[in-house]
């Protein structure tokens, strides 16, 4: 994603990195449709809800976090 700006503080330079999922196994976190809906053991239900991984970055001077969840083909 070029041209990217902080949305807290304005600068530009944002540096890219990933958000890591603690669930097992360890991956990386993505971004699901809709409201959270937990399951009978307390887990999110995902079951034929889209999810998009998350592009993550970090301001490199007031370290404001950025996420982007774009649609991939």
């Amino acid at each position: 994603m070029p041209n990217l700006h902080c949305t807290h503080c304005g600068e530009e330079g944002l540096e890219a990195g990933f958000i890591r999922d603690s669930d097992n196994p360890p991956g990386f976190a993505r971004w699901v449709e809709g409201a959270l809906e937990r399951g009978i053991f307390g887990g999110a239900k995902l079951l034929g809800r889209p999810r998009w991984e998350i592009d993550a970055y970090r301001c490199r001077y007031c370290y404001h976090l950025e996420l982007f969840a774009p649609r991939r083909a």
